[in-house]
C-alpha cells in the first residue's frame, strides 16, 4: 500500500513555491493517494518534510481550502474534503394515501432469531450490520482513568448494592442536562435502567396488558418487535418516511379507526433503520394527539446527540418529544450505549404518569443496576469532557458517512435507492425489487460481509428488498472494498431474476 504520508516534491514550472507544494497534495489527492477523510499533515509536520516556513505551509493550506480539497476541524487539524459524489435517487416516501393495516400479534422472534444465530456464526466478519461505533470511536482511555479514579475515591463500590432507581450524583447530571433539552424533570423523576431497551421494556409493561395493540413505526427497529412479542401484544405498523420519520396524517387516522391502541413507540431522531428525523411541528402534532386520545407515547431517544446541525445553524441540542409534554403522556427513554459507551449498557428513563408503576416494575423485574458504571458516567458527564467526544464523534461518523454513501453510489446496482441520514452510523437502502435482502445477506456472509436484512424490520413482511447498512469502522479502505463486494452481489442477484 502506497505510504500516504510519503508526498514529495516534484520539479515544478516557475510557480510559487507554495502553488507547487499545493499542487503536489492535489495530485495526491485526484489520484486517491490521499483519500476523503485522510488527515493532512499538521503545520508543523508539513513545514518539516518539505523545509518551509510556516508563511509558506499557510499559503499552500490555503489553497487547497479554496479549491474545496481541505477542510479544517476545530482542534483537530485538516483532513481530505469529500468531493461531490456519485448520488442514487432518494427513497420513496409514503404516499398520501397511505394508512395502517391490521393489527397483528407478532410472530418475527424465529425469523429474528435465525438471522442473528446465523450471523453470530461468524464473528469474525466485516461487521456492517451491527448498532454501535467502533471501540476507537469512543472515549476509552479517558472513561478507564474515571473508572479508576472513582474506585480510588469509592472503594466500596463492587461490594454496595446501588440505589434502587440509581445513582443519585448521576440522577441529578441527567436532571440537569434533560432541562437544557427542554426536559423538565428531577432527578427523583427519573429512573436508570440496563440500556434504552429494559427501558422500553418496562415502558411497555406499564400501559399494556397482552392482547392490547401498540402502534410502531414501519420499518421498525426488529428489538422492539421481538420485546412486543414477548409480551403478547398486537403491532399496528405506521408508515414512516425517510426524512421526517412517522407519518403523523397516518397515526391520527389510526387512533380513529382502532379503538384499541394503548401506546404509541417512536425514534424521532435518527430513526432505527430509517435514520429520519422528526420536524418539531410533527412532534408537537403527535403529543397533542396521543393526550387527547389517552394514548402512551414512548419515545426511545438513544440517537438525539448524533444529529447533524444543518448547514449554517451551531449544534444547538434538538427537543425530545417530552419537551412538549404537559400532563405525563410521554414516557421518555434513551441510554448512553450508542453515543458513549456500549459496554456500560447504562440508559434512564422518566415515567411520566405512570413512574410510580415503572419504579416498582423496575424493581421486581431487574432490581438496581450495578453502581460502577453509573459512578463512571456521572464523574465523565461532570466535566466537558462528554460534548468533545461528542463533536469528535459526529466528524468521525460525518466521515464514514460519506465515504460509504459515494462508495454504495458507485457500486450497487441500477434500481438503488437511498436517502443520506442527518447523522448517526445507518444507511437504510432499498435494492432493486427482485433482490432478496436475506439472500444477500447469506451471500455476504459467506464473503465475510455482515449486514442486516430489510425482512426483519417489519412484521408484516413489508421490506424483503430492503437493507440496513452500517458504517462503525474506522478503516474506511476495508469498508470501500465490502460495499464494492456487496454492490457486485446485489448486481449479480438483479441481473440473475426473470
Amino acid at each position: 500500500m502506497t505510504d500516504k504520508t510519503s508526498i514529495h516534491m516534484a520539479v515544478q514550472s516557475d510557480a510559487p513555491l507554495y502553488q507547487q507544494l499545493a499542487d503536489q497534495y492535489r495530485r495526491a489527492i485526484d489520484s486517491g493517494i490521499l483519500r476523503p477523510g485522510d488527515r493532512m499533515p499538521s503545520m508543523r509536520a508539513f513545514m518539516q518534510r518539505h523545509s518551509v516556513s510556516l508563511s509558506t505551509a499557510t499559503e499552500s493550506y490555503r489553497a487547497l481550502e479554496r479549491a474545496a480539497l481541505i477542510h479544517a476541524r476545530p482542534r483537530a487539524g485538516y483532513y481530505v474534503r469529500q468531493q461531490p459524489a456519485a448520488t442514487l435517487p432518494a427513497a420513496l416516501e409514503p404516499g398520501s394515501d397511505s394508512v395502517p393495516g391490521d393489527a397483528q400479534f407478532v410472530g418475527i422472534h424465529t425469523a429474528v432469531s435465525s438471522i442473528v444465530a446465523r450471523y453470530q456464526r461468524f464473528p469474525d466478519a466485516l461487521n456492517l450490520g451491527g448498532a454501535t461505533a467502533a471501540p476507537d470511536l469512543y472515549p476509552t482511555a479517558a472513561l478507564q482513568k474515571t473508572a479508576l479514579r472513582v474506585l480510588r475515591h469509592r472503594p466500596s463500590l463492587l461490594t454496595t448494592p446501588g440505589h434502587d432507581r440509581g445513582d443519585p450524583d448521576l440522577r441529578a447530571i441527567v436532571a440537569r442536562r434533560a432541562l437544557e433539552a427542554g426536559i423538565e424533570t428531577t432527578a427523583d423523576e427519573i429512573i436508570v435502567t440496563h440500556g434504552g431497551i429494559e427501558a422500553i421494556n418496562l415502558a411497555l409493561r406499564a400501559v399494556t396488558q397482552p392482547g392490547d395493540t401498540v402502534a410502531v413505526e414501519s420499518p421498525c427497529f426488529f428489538g422492539l418487535l421481538q420485546v412486543l412479542e414477548s409480551l403478547g401484544l398486537r403491532a399496528l405498523e405506521i408508515p414512516a418516511s425517510p426524512t421526517t420519520g412517522l407519518v403523523v396524517e397516518a397515526l391520527e387516522f389510526a387512533l380513529q379507526t382502532h379503538r384499541d391502541i394503548k401506546a404509541v413507540v417512536v425514534v424521532p431522531h435518527l430513526q432505527n433503520p430509517l435514520g429520519s428525523v422528526m420536524p418539531d411541528a410533527d412532534k408537537a402534532r403527535l403529543v397533542v394527539q396521543c393526550a387527547q386520545t389517552g394514548v402512551a407515547l414512548i419515545e426511545d431517544d438513544p440517537y438525539r446527540e448524533l444529529v447533524d446541525p444543518l448547514p449554517g445553524q451551531r449544534a444547538a441540542p434538538l427537543k425530545p418529544l417530552k419537551a412538549w409534554d404537559t400532563d405525563g403522556t410521554v414516557i421518555y427513554c434513551t441510554s448512553y450505549n450508542k453515543t458513549l459507551a456500549p459496554g456500560m449498557r447504562v440508559g434512564w428513563m422518566n415515567g411520566g404518569r405512570w413512574h410510580s408503576r415503572v419504579a416498582m416494575l423496575k424493581f421486581a423485574q431487574t432490581r438496581p443496576n450495578e453502581p460502577l458504571s453509573q459512578a463512571v458516567l456521572a464523574s465523565f458527564l461532570k466535566t466537558g469532557a462528554h460534548e468533545r467526544h461528542l463533536r469528535r464523534l459526529r466528524e468521525r461518523l460525518a466521515v464514514q458517512r460519506d465515504r460509504m454513501a459515494q462508495a454504495v453510489a458507485l457500486s450497487f446496482p441500477h434500481g438503488t435507492r437511498f436517502t443520506p441520514p442527518r447523522g448517526g452510523l445507518y444507511f437504510w437502502i432499498e435494492l432493486p425489487r427482485t433482490v432478496s435482502s436475506e439472500a444477500l445477506f447469506d451471500a455476504a456472509l459467506a464473503v465475510g460481509i455482515r449486514v442486516m436484512p430489510g425482512s426483519v424490520f417489519s412484521n408484516a413482511g413489508r421490506f424483503d428488498h430492503f437493507v440496513r447498512l452500517s458504517c462503525p469502522a474506522a478503516d474506511l479502505d476495508a469498508t470501500d472494498d465490502a460495499i464494492a463486494t456487496l454492490g457486485a452481489l446485489a448486481a449479480t442477484m438483479a441481473r440473475a431474476a426473470p
